[in-house]
């Protein structure tokens, strides 16, 4: 075959990167560092598109907007019912005690920590943020503990088992106070315990 006729060079596409399940993976891992490492406000479309390799326009395209990429970034690491149904079966007088354990359990997995500092970060600066937890904490977790206690005031019990998770959360990983930041879990769930099982019924 003369150079004549051979047949043209296929053209090279352009145009932004096309996405799939590698990309959007790129994009989540992003965001997830982006907002740990400068909280909900700060965080930018465009920040988090160059760090992944991505034209931001392709993160509106999947996500929308930057609160809902923020939600599907720190997706929670467990399904609320059956989390809630495991902590929930077996012996009430130690409830607490479980309740502490799978928390600071759940914070130590990897990749929870930056999730849960980005969250409590962008949830106390910002209030379409935390308009959107509460939902979430009052519809999948209080609502579902609360319909399981045999006491009286059962969603506010468990909203104050919550508010004391969000606050050890905050002094223990966001201030870093000590010695709270340095204690093991096995320090930590035995001092724990009590006042989550006061709050969700008692012993």
């Amino acid at each position: 075959m003369t150079t004549a006729e051979q047949p043209p060079a296929p053209r090279k596409k352009t145009g932004r990167r096309p996405g799939g399940a590698d990309t959007r993976r790129t994009v989540l891992e992003a965001a997830r560092a982006e907002f740990a490492a400068r909280g909900y406000e700060k965080a930018s479309m465009r920040a988090i598109g160059r760090a992944a390799g991505v034209d931001a326009a392709l993160l509106h395209h999947y996500f929308g907007s930057k609160d809902r990429l923020f939600m599907a970034a720190l997706e929670f690491p467990v399904q609320p019912k059956a989390a809630v149904a495991q902590l929930l079966d077996g012996d009430r007088a130690v409830l607490g005690e479980r309740v502490a354990e799978f928390v600071l359990t759940l914070w130590e997995q990897p990749g929870v920590l930056d999730r849960l500092m980005a969250l409590v970060r962008a949830a106390a600066t910002t209030e379409q943020v935390a308009r959107l937890m509460r939902e979430f904490v009052q519809e999948e977790l209080v609502a579902r503990i609360a319909a399981e206690l045999q006491v009286e005031q059962p969603e506010l019990r468990a909203e104050l088992m919550f508010s004391q998770i969000v606050g050890l959360a905050m002094a223990r990983y966001v201030i870093g106070v000590e010695p709270l930041a340095s204690a093991t879990r096995a320090e930590l769930v035995p001092l724990l315990a009590p006042t989550f099982q006061g709050y969700l019924g008692g012993a």
